[in-house]
């Protein structure tokens, strides 16, 4: 389903996030300024102060981290290299083949760029996210390519208060790329303007979490210049967002969501949204393409991530559990075994017998035959020893276990149901039963 991209072309990528990170920062600040850290809520921001027309301003920088502080020692020795990260970025997509977003997107992106949102830790979500996807994971990922006319971008309302540094008004920065720009009125409250629409159709919209009612008017978002429309579940998808590069002229730097979490925000959203929709179906294709990715590059922070949203309540479990359902059985299971839950976790899902062919495996020792599940065939098998120990099969013959199996099969298939939905997903996807699992399924330790 993936495809890893060659190591020359990641590493590629990563030079090109350095650069255009670095190249970020150098435009943000100027030459004869001061950097200094703010303590805030017990965690250290930086700023750049620097003195204008004798007027002292202070540029918002960034949270404090190991790679700011090495970008804080090199800033002064930095050179402006645009015209090489404008040969990686054609590199990039002509020999990895990775997406790039349409050029009026791309513009409208660098524009936001330019006038610090992402800066101000504003985060690019939606289709224009997943794009950014394949080249920091390593990966061709399905459906990467597929255009939006969307640009969707978040913020938390209290960051924006907190942060001191400003955008220009969003309308402003719109209109230098496309004069068409107009605002959209909310429809809960015409004094507030969350989106702009391009007279071609192109559409930015502004979202900032919401744990509150479902049609809560927009919040301003005051660092960047525009109001937001509040969304339920945004606040899980947007923490800790990480740096990544667009594709477009030399690159533009923006944040993201980790893809952990957008993986699982779209199993969330996907089963809001209305049956058989478009939209719901680019979430399960984005978030099953992605999970298959995760399971193999980043299984731990997929498992850290999966913990945090099941910790958020009972509505939060059972809509990761439905969100999993449509997905390919082997990718639905290999994220439950990565994340370290069963497969009950997916409601209605049930491992179904009708009467199925039996065949002894000499070789393994075991009665073999088949089920299924949610669609999908599942192997199933009972060792030889678990049917001579619990179910009276006589001696090592196999007609004997194949025998003693059909004797007891109500009650073999009524355990192996309990295993299948119950027990950690095994490595090759099979319910195999062993003697001592019959004693503990019997005992009610894990059945």
């Amino acid at each position: 389903m993936t495809a890893e991209l060659p190591l020359a072309l990641q590493t590629a990528y990563a030079d090109l996030l350095d650069r255009c990170l670095s190249a970020a920062f150098d435009e943000a600040v100027a030459e004869d300024g001061v950097f200094t850290p703010k303590t805030i809520r017990g965690r250290r921001y930086w700023y750049f102060q620097a003195s204008t027309a004798g007027q002292r301003r202070q540029r918002y920088v960034g949270p404090e981290t190991p790679e700011l502080l090495e970008r804080i020692e090199r800033h002064k020795k930095a050179r402006h290299d645009r015209r090489d990260r404008q040969a990686l970025v054609s590199t990039l997509i002509r020999s990895a083949h990775l997406p790039r977003p349409l050029a009026a997107i791309g513009d409208v992106l660098a524009a936001l760029a330019d006038a610090g949102v992402f800066r101000l830790r504003g985060v690019l979500v939606g289709t224009l996210a997943y794009q950014t996807y394949p080249a920091a994971l390593g990966l061709r990922l399905p459906a990467a390519t597929i255009q939006t006319g969307d640009v969707d971008n978040a913020q938390f309302a209290d960051i924006s208060v907190a942060v001191t540094d400003r955008t220009p008004a969003m309308l402003d920065v719109l209109k230098r790329v496309d004069a068409s720009f107009r605002p959209l009125p909310s429809p809960q409250d015409a004094r507030r303007v969350a989106s702009y629409e391009a007279s071609g159709g192109l559409r930015v919209d502004f979202l900032t979490p919401n744990k509150g009612p479902e049609a809560e008017a927009p919040r301003p978002l005051p660092a960047l210049g525009t109001d937001a429309q509040p969304l339920r579940f945004l606040d899980f998808l947007i923490h800790e967002p990480q740096p990544a590069i667009v594709l477009h002229g030399s690159g533009i730097p923006v944040l993201v969501p980790a893809p952990e979490r957008y993986a699982l925000h779209k199993l969330i959203l996907a089963r809001r949204r209305s049956s058989m929709s478009a939209k719901q179906d680019k979430d399960i294709r984005q978030a099953e393409a992605l999970l298959a990715a995760l399971v193999r590059k980043r299984a731990p922070e997929l498992a850290a991530a999966w913990a945090e949203a099941s910790k958020r309540g009972k509505s939060w479990r059972r809509r990761l559990g439905e969100g999993l359902g449509p997905l390919r059985p082997d990718i639905r299971d290999e994220t439950l075994k990565a994340v370290g839950a069963p497969r009950a976790t997916v409601p209605g899902l049930e491992l179904e017998f009708a009467a199925p062919a039996l065949r002894y495996d000499a070789q393994r020792g075991v009665v073999a035959f088949a089920g299924q599940a949610g669609g999908a065939p599942v192997r199933c098998a009972v060792t030889r020893e678990a049917l001579a120990d619990h179910f009276g099969a006589a001696g090592p013959d196999p007609d004997g276990a194949v025998s003693a199996f059909r004797a007891r099969r109500n009650e073999i298939e009524r355990l192996l149901k309990a295993k299948y939905l119950s027990w950690p997903v095994e490595d090759d996807g099979t319910v195999l039963m062993k003697a001592s699992d019959v004693k503990e399924l019997t005992t009610n330790k894990k059945g």
